[in-house]
């Protein structure tokens, strides 16, 4: 494993999972319920922050590895499953909706792995359409998380409206990479 500024990153976004899941965990006399949200919000958005940073620096300082194109997409998929999954115990996101997110995240990178060992990976590259999705889903969870109204914008309702929005974009993308991937099912 190489130790390089990316993949220190990706652990440091792993590390971060259970300091955001144990926010929701403290007593309300310990945090109150609005700083509870104001710091996982915070926690999560550095996570964010983090994944774009290393995949930057990774590709800037040339510092790609194998190691890192593994970890990194572990680390993210984590970190979403971690939050949905906060937000479906607090009432702020529907279980079907975590269940499609989360399920397609787990088929899809199985679908990777099996295709990278057929030789194949390239043809299911993340495309612009999962980037967006991505997009769309980022901002849900934060919006969800911190779910008081920010500057007149009701973020409960918004991060509603993006996180199905995401929910489709997730169905569309997975379609979109089984059709890729179909040529080589196909030969299987």
């Amino acid at each position: 494993m190489p130790l390089n500024i990316p993949n220190l990153l990706t652990w440091l976004r792993i590390l971060l999972i259970p300091v955001f899941v144990a926010v929701f965990y403290l007593s309300d006399q310990t945090l109150r319920p609005h700083l509870k949200d104001v710091f996982a919000t915070s926690v999560f958005l550095l996570a964010a922050l983090t994944d774009w940073l290393d995949g930057y620096l990774a590709r800037k300082l040339n510092q790609t590895s194998a190691f890192g194109a593994f970890l990194d997409p572990v680390a993210d998929k984590l970190m979403v499953a971690a939050a949905l999954l906060i937000l479906v115990k607090l009432g702020r996101a529907d279980a079907l909706i975590a269940f499609i997110i989360i399920g397609r995240e787990i088929a899809i990178s199985a679908l990777r792995e099996w295709m990278a060992k057929v030789g194949a990976s390239k043809s299911i590259a993340v495309s612009m359409l999962g980037k967006i999705k991505t997009t769309f889903q980022m901002l849900a969870l934060l919006l969800l998380l911190y779910h008081q109204p920010l500057l007149g914008i009701n973020c409960q309702v918004l991060g509603e409206l993006l996180l199905y929005l995401a929910a489709l974009l997730t169905l569309w993308s997975m379609g979109y990479y089984l059709m890729c991937a179909m040529p080589q099912l196909k030969k299987s």
